[in-house]
């Protein structure tokens, strides 16, 4: 059973466009490239032909996983969030009481995740560790070099 997976607007519409490119655009290159292998002559002994199909078959794997994740795909109302709790979409500033650091994180889903621009993942060991928590709430997280302690400072839209 697939599971669903919750976005924004902007990041639904960035799968479906990446959907769109691969059928679009790289199924029409790796046809082809098969069909310039296929005209080379003996396939039993054609390094490029079998090049191509097995690109093919990645292809048509990444295409029919993008499907599955835009069909089980649900948008979230962001005028529609509680704000006395973390969740996806939510924005949460927490201080890292270890180096008396505040930071501001965005949890999203996994494909929407950029740390460069703040967003987190709520599949992350940090995303994880804060869902649920209210403003004033002290949660340790565990991260791969050991354990972290946060203050939620603030959740906003």
């Amino acid at each position: 059973m697939a599971t669903v997976a919750y976005y924004t607007e902007e990041g639904l519409q960035k799968l479906k466009d990446e959907l769109q490119q691969l059928k679009t655009v790289e199924r029409k290159s790796v046809i082809k490239q098969i069909a310039e292998a296929r005209d080379k002559g003996d396939l039993s002994e054609n390094a490029e032909y079998d090049a191509a199909k097995e690109a093919q078959g990645i292809l048509e794997l990444k295409i029919a996983k993008l499907e599955e994740i835009v069909a089980n795909a649900r948008i979230i109302d962001s005028s529609k969030l509680d704000t006395s709790k973390v969740s996806i979409l939510t924005t949460v500033r927490i201080k890292n009481l270890k180096v008396n650091k505040e930071m501001t994180y965005t949890l999203v889903a996994e494909n929407e995740a950029d740390l460069k621009t703040g967003k987190i993942s709520v599949d992350s060991p940090i995303g994880k560790g804060l869902l649920g928590k209210s403003v004033g709430d002290k949660v340790d997280v565990t991260v791969p070099a050991g354990v972290i302690p946060f203050e939620i400072i603030e959740i906003t839209i």
